[in-house]
């Protein structure tokens, strides 16, 4: 029987013995693991250090400008100075029990990292806070004011000192963290042995490299708690399958909606849990959904093109929509990415004459590509070359690598909050849909992202008439008319609305814009029953994005019901006959949703292997 030792508190420690065990069990883990990563480096050789990002040139040029102007810096020197005395004047007071004294420092409101009470309670966390804060905003200010540097120098600079900030806040330190500092002396150290355990756990995972796991990934199976909207895969070619939704409804309006989800991450962030749906809620409403599910690539889909997924991808779908409805006209929606694939689309379709979509739908979605925040970080040339010899060695960009990207946009939010969860409180993620989702990104042809790339981001080539030429079609955008319905989200960091409103403006048929709450996720997935956020709708399209808001009215709850009344609204559009039964059409059913393409992995070992 282990002994329990007990402090004068009559608090319980833990048992010696299970503490060795655990520190052991640990240390074996950890050889283990770096025995391996070894092997593997070994096997696959020394390569030196890159700099494809050009971040040490940045840096190297920020310090010559700043030396260069040796008066500024000391006065900014002295600014920091004369704030530390301050500090020092206000926990002093704060010491002796005095509250008249401001604090120098606080925290923004949306900064979720020093909630704690003790932050604000505690004479030594204050003052390690604020000590924290007034530091970090000189620093921000000696980057952004440094005059002389180029455009794309200035972001980058900007950008990784914010990372480097971030990073060295006190709430990511066992020692400066009240939280941390409380469950260690509860635990007796067992939040750190356990959180180092989970560590070890996540560089498994990564195969040497760290993977801050968000969620809990065994919370989740497809099928069962999310993508679970009922219904039969209708059709399947290499690039993608098709999937039919069962009726919600004894009547269906008559025109079917293909849904065109992006191929970064899975299609099913349009269908997580029953109440957040987007396809329940369509089927709901008396729509004959249809959504497709992308391949997730390996390296035989190397040389697959943005005009595969054109052809191949929406082409095919709307084709095969039609043989399975009867219908020649086709309402459609699409997110992100799969936006910027179905503009192409209807360009393409109106060069050909093809009058088959009947309206279109557009969430988050890039057009204009001239402002795409602080993404632009990571495209110009020199990083984009770095992207395209790693891509075409294995024949494609690894999801994690896109995942880590945008993860970096928000990293107090989704880096740094989770590894302080995780590796110091020692506790296991909370089990979130969301998250899961956000987990589950795919892998991008190396060809297709880089014509990508060069010829949205980089080029902008998009937005200009015959900039860009698919299967054999010179794209013009300015040549669609067909009914569009652009939403975009007020705090979107991945495509910022200003810029997405941008694109709207380029289609010359009926276009409405309406403007959600929140972000890039969560002003999409907003169901009427949560009654959240809110949107802006205003029937003008002014050239400013400023002037669109500026004339727009705020409405309470979801933009999913506007839209509702927005697509039936057009010719037809409310016209019903019975209810369409996946199967029942030309195109007999394949499996049940969602299918084997979003279960899709790339193997782990054959990938080792090779």
């Amino acid at each position: 029987m282990s002994q329990q030792n007990k402090t004068d508190e009559g608090k319980t420690l833990p048992d010696p013995a299970e503490l060795i065990k655990s520190y052991s069990e640990v240390a074996k883990r950890a050889s283990q693991m770096m025995a391996r990563y070894i092997d593997k480096k070994t096997k696959d050789g020394v390569s030196l250090p890159s700099d494809e990002m050009g971040i040490s040139k940045a840096f190297m040029e920020l310090s010559n400008r700043l030396l260069a102007d040796p008066k500024k810096l000391m006065e900014a020197q002295m600014k920091l100075m004369r704030d530390y005395l301050s500090l020092w004047q206000y926990s002093t007071s704060k010491m002796m029990g005095s509250t008249a004294v401001p604090p120098v420092a606080v925290p923004a409101k949306s900064d979720k990292r020093f909630k704690d009470d003790e932050w604000q309670n505690s004479f030594l966390f204050d003052f390690i806070k604020q000590s924290y804060l007034i530091t970090s905003g000189h620093l921000n200010d000696i980057v952004s004011e440094t005059s002389g540097l180029d455009e794309s120098t200035q972001r980058k600079v900007d950008f990784f000192t914010r990372q480097y900030i971030d990073a060295l806040s006190p709430t990511n330190f066992a020692l400066t963290n009240p939280e941390v500092v409380r469950e260690t002396v509860s635990s007796g150290g067992q939040n750190l042995i356990k959180g180092f355990d989970n560590l070890l756990r996540d560089m498994e995972a990564g195969d040497g490299q760290l993977r801050v796991r968000m969620t809990d990934p065994d919370a989740f199976e497809l099928g069962k708690n999310v993508a679970t909207t009922p219904g039969k895969v209708v059709f399947q070619n290499e690039m993608f399958q098709l999937i039919q939704y069962d009726p919600a409804t004894p009547q269906q309006f008559k025109k079917p909606l293909l849904i065109v989800p992006p191929w970064i991450n899975k299609f099913y962030i349009l269908d997580l849990r029953e109440k957040n749906s987007f396809v329940k809620w369509t089927t709901d409403q008396g729509h004959t959904t249809f959504i497709m599910s992308w391949i997730n690539p390996d390296e035989k889909y190397a040389k697959k093109n943005f005009e595969d997924y054109l052809l191949d991808g929406t082409m095919k779908a709307i084709d095969a929509v039609e043989q399975v409805t009867g219908e020649s006209k086709i309402n459609t929606a699409s997110y992100c990415l799969g936006g910027t694939l179905l503009m192409s689309t209807l360009a393409y379709m109106s060069a050909k004459k093809d009058k088959r979509i009947n309206s279109a739908t557009f969430f988050t979605t890039m057009l204009d590509f001239s402002e795409p925040g602080e993404l632009k970080v990571f495209l110009d040339e020199s990083t984009i070359e770095g992207l395209e010899k790693r891509m075409n060695e294995r024949g494609y960009l690894d999801g994690s690598d896109m995942a880590g990207t945008f993860n970096m946009l928000r990293a107090n939010d989704l880096i740094w909050s989770f590894a302080v969860n995780n590796y110091l409180m020692g506790k296991e993620s909370f089990p979130f849909d969301l998250l899961y989702w956000n987990s589950d990104s795919t892998r991008m042809p190396a060809t297709m992202h880089s014509f990508y790339l060069r010829n949205f981001y980089l080029g902008n080539k998009l937005r200009e008439p015959g900039g860009i030429e698919l299967g054999g079609v010179k794209i013009d955008i300015a040549k669609v008319k067909t009914p569009c319905y652009f939403v975009s989200a007020i705090e979107d960091h991945i495509a910022p609305w200003k810029s997405t409103y941008m694109g709207a403006l380029l289609p010359t048929g009926p276009v409405k814009f309406v403007l959600g709450g929140s972000g890039h996720i969560a002003g999409i997935i907003n169901p009427p029953a949560a009654n959240k956020y809110g949107y802006w709708t205003n029937a003008e399209m002014p050239a400013s994005s400023d002037d669109y808001l500026a004339g727009a009215t705020q409405n309470p709850g979801s933009w999913w019901t506007d839209w509702q009344q927005w697509v039936t609204d057009h010719a037809g559009g409310k016209e019903k006959i019975p209810a369409r039964k996946p199967g029942d059409g030309a195109l007999k059913a394949i499996e049940d949703a969602p299918g084997a393409f979003v279960k899709m992995r790339l193997d782990k070992k054959k990938v080792a292997a090779k």
